[in-house]
């Protein structure tokens, strides 16, 4: 049949099954918003308030669900305001889809009005990028982006359509997605064999597990190898959720602000399992005294993160859930009594601590676990809130806990905390911020009140930037250079003033109160947490230290 452009998009987004957009309308992409109207009934448009917030909330649907996100934005600022998202979501491999519009195909090059080359742009940042000249290839490079964005390592896939292309007319025919298969054709069968032999002599294996697990949805084949291995499991910030942190084998987290079980365990292994991890500096430390007593198996699913930053004695590259699955068909029944019973003598030695006289971040988020049973999709800023919401809230399932890893992007929860919970309707939804993330994206709350989206904001406000100032305090000799913020702003007004309840929080007695009423009011709620401007998240390993080198309160207070 013969459509023009824009419904062409509209009929690609139905063939790949998308339910939801999320955007912000402008000149340039009129006619797909126009498109967009007379399809209301099949695909929902929701309207940030910002092109930034658009981004992360694709990002964040796309994390809880594991489907593929989506995002629209017009031309030049609207399309730039989409790149810090874009390059969220790169870093922590989250397939979207963006789709912008240009200025006409005859006005490209010559600094026409809001012309950007938003192509160019985001070329380092996504998995692949187009600029669509011809109408009449316009259906198939939608195809191939949404394939692109689900096949191997997954990530953001850009396409940029000049305006006029999305007002001509060329036929259109359905096409059915084909499903996306899982990368086997990179498994060496003999390096299998070599690493399943490594696993049998192991005397002290222990498995760490990043992001690469939850998207390659291998959770099942990791629990069935870790009780094959009989091995102890750490994970990455990105790893959450890929397995139970209520698992006798489950350590916590390993890096910089991991458990000191996990980082000592590591650092007595003799064979690191590494399954989806990019070793993060914030993971490694030290990178030269990096589990050196250990040979290392790494598997991920992109060839280019093989021996990029620790050099591994056994490369499995491919999807982790096949060779997970294959590994463990390769191994009889191990037995590591000994050494599994020393990492629960790390775990009774190396218990994590706080105040609970006060009002705290760790304090509130075994709170929410409690209040939640442990069943919450929980968003978090970056700084000190996301590392207390990734230590003291145990995950046990993938898309359960989502952050920014990889960038670090301050803003990026409340926007993805709507899609996450547009994603999961059936989910309680909760995002951990900080004052100073909170005033980056706070407007997205206007968003939350315009569609009753009743995702809870809760503010661990200390009235500073709280990890900028963990390290003023620790390696800059306490000058606290712009980050104090003190001011007038009132976060619970703020809040009401964008339609959003809201309340101050001040005690723990308040904040278990608050949270109960958040819960039960079934629309967007804001809790404005008041906790100490010198809290500090423990453990800590300082930068360029080996974890072997982690160090806790008790440590620096000589207790």
């Amino acid at each position: 049949m013969l459509l023009t452009g824009a419904e062409i998009v509209v009929e690609c987004l139905k063939e790949q099954g998308v339910d939801t957009v999320f955007g912000y309308p402008g000149g340039s992409i009129l006619n797909i918003y126009d498109a967009l109207y007379k399809h209301s009934d099949e695909i929902r448009h929701v309207l940030t308030s910002h092109e930034q917030g658009a981004s992360h909330a694709a990002d964040g649907y796309a994390r809880a669900t594991g489907k593929v996100g989506v995002c629209l934005a017009t031309s030049g600022p609207g399309a730039t305001n989409t790149v810090t998202g874009i390059a969220t979501a790169y870093m922590d491999s989250s397939p979207i889809i963006v789709i912008t519009c240009n200025v006409n195909v005859d006005l490209l090059g010559k600094d026409s009005f809001q012309e950007i080359d938003i192509a160019g742009i985001t070329m380092p940042v996504t998995k692949h990028n187009f600029i669509v000249k011809d109408v009449r290839k316009l259906a198939d490079t939608i195809r191939r982006a949404f394939r692109i964005a689900q096949t191997g390592r997954k990530g953001p896939v850009l396409i940029d359509i000049p305006k006029d292309v999305t007002a001509m007319q060329t036929e259109y025919t359905y096409v059915k997605p084909e499903p996306i298969k899982r990368r086997t054709f990179t498994i060496d069968e003999k390096e299998m064999d070599r690493a399943a032999e490594a696993i049998r002599q192991a005397k002290r294996p222990f498995i760490m597990v990043g992001g690469g697990v939850n998207r390659a949805g291998a959770s099942d084949e990791l629990r069935a190898f870790a009780e094959k291995v009989q091995a102890p499991v750490a994970d990455t910030l990105m790893g959450k959720g890929c397995f139970d942190g209520n698992d006798p084998h489950y350590t916590g987290m390993v890096g910089m602000h991991g458990t000191k079980t996990s980082n000592f365990g590591i650092m007595e292994s003799d064979l690191l399992i590494a399954v989806g991890t990019r070793f993060s500096d914030r993971v490694l430390g030290n990178a030269k005294t990096f589990a050196h007593h250990a040979d290392i198996i790494h598997i991920d699913v992109d060839a280019a993160e093989i021996d990029k930053n620790v050099i591994s004695d056994f490369q499995l590259i491919g999807d982790a859930k096949v060779i997970l699955k294959e590994l463990c068909g390769r191994l009889e029944q191990q037995n590591h009594d000994e050494w599994l019973q020393h990492i629960e003598e790390l775990k009774e030695k190396y218990p994590m601590r706080y105040d609970h006289s006060v009002l705290t971040g760790p304090g509130i988020m075994e709170t929410i676990y409690k209040e939640t049973k442990g069943d919450a999709v929980i968003l978090a800023e970056v700084g000190q809130n996301q590392m207390w919401a990734a230590q003291f809230y145990k995950y046990s399932y993938p898309g359960q806990y989502i952050t920014s890893g990889g960038l670090g992007t301050m803003g990026f929860g409340l926007g993805a905390s709507l899609g996450a919970k547009i994603g999961c309707p059936d989910k309680t939804v909760i995002n951990i911020a900080g004052d100073g993330c909170f005033r980056m994206n706070m407007n997205e709350l206007a968003t939350a009140s315009r569609y009753n989206i009743p995702v809870i904001e809760v503010i661990m406000n200390n009235h500073v930037l709280g990890m900028v100032r963990q390290w003023q305090s620790m390696f800059y000799g306490g000058r606290y250079s712009a980050t104090v913020l003190e001011d007038k702003v009132d976060f619970v007004k703020v809040a009401e003033g964008l339609g959003v309840k809201g309340r101050k929080i001040r005690t723990q007695e308040e904040f278990l109160d608050g949270l109960r009423w958040a819960l039960s009011l079934n629309e967007p709620a804001v809790l404005d947490c008041q906790i100490d401007k010198d809290d500090k998240v423990w453990p800590m390993v300082s930068p360029g230290a080996s974890i072997s080198e982690c160090i806790s309160q008790e440590d620096v207070e000589g207790v």
